[in-house]
């Protein structure tokens, strides 16, 4: 799967209207902001469909990825967009991030801690805030916001090492690009 995929998930009550850009998104922020609301508003369309009372809008198939039977589920989730909250420990592991490395799926993970196993940019790390209500059904609006952006610094960047995830070329690269300047380069070996 690739490009952006909008997605708009909506009750009587609160509707949330995104696009995902990356194989790899990932939703931060405190609680009571609404991010497990949304995971649950998609579970719920997901076991009863329009029953549930719940409208998702997206291109692409929307699933919920939990439990210990995560590796079965999400063997049968082709061309899915899967989204996965925080309560599920196995995003932690290395063993997660090798089972979804060559899926064509888009991952949307909920989740206050970050994932150092999972290579997600930062420009997909989103934070959700409300940011109206619409007129005679009071409902809330969600949008997402970016966390950290790349375009964030206007003065130049004169870090006092460069850390960087191996030694290959990445490593290289950036150990070229400061020897001039002086600037320790070193890697993280991996992590």
């Amino acid at each position: 799967m690739k490009g952006t995929h909008k997605i708009v998930v909506q009750n009587k009550r609160i509707r949330y209207d995104f696009e995902i850009r990356r194989n790899l998104t990932v939703i931060q922020g405190n609680s009571a902001t609404g991010k497990t609301t949304l995971v649950s508003m998609i579970e719920e369309y997901y076991e009863n469909g329009q029953a549930s009372g719940v409208e998702l809008h997206s291109d692409k198939e929307c699933a919920i990825l939990s439990g210990r039977n995560w590796k079965a589920d999400l063997a049968l989730m082709q061309d899915h967009i899967v989204f996965i909250d925080e309560g599920n420990e196995f995003i932690f592991t290395d063993e997660f991030a090798a089972c979804i490395r060559d899926t064509d799926n888009y991952y949307v993970i909920v989740t206050r801690e970050g994932i150092p196993s999972l290579p997600y940019s930062i420009e997909e790390i989103y934070g959700i805030r409300s940011s109206c209500k619409y007129s005679t059904l009071k409902q809330t609006y969600n949008e997402f916001f970016h966390l950290y952006r790349a375009d964030s610094h206007q003065k130049p960047v004169n870090p006092d090492v460069i850390l960087t995830e191996d030694s290959n070329s990445g490593g290289q690269f950036f150990k070229a690009a400061v020897d001039r300047k002086g600037t320790p380069c070193r890697s993280a070996g991996g992590k």
